[in-house]
């Protein structure tokens, strides 16, 4: 079918590369996420200071 890997051994080849990968990624997705939520705090200060200024 394959060669000489079976469907189970390519399907968990398969979740293992998944599972590495977004192991080895994950602390770049915190740190997305943080500089996101930093971002959108300056935002909101920023506004509010605006509204202030009004």
């Amino acid at each position: 079918m394959f060669g000489r890997l079976t469907l189970s051994q390519l399907l968990f080849a398969s979740i293992l590369g998944i599972a590495g990968g977004v192991y080895v990624f994950q602390p770049i997705f915190k740190q997305n996420s943080r500089d996101q939520k930093e971002l959108k705090e300056k935002l909101k200060l920023a506004e509010e200071s605006e509204e202030k200024k009004s």
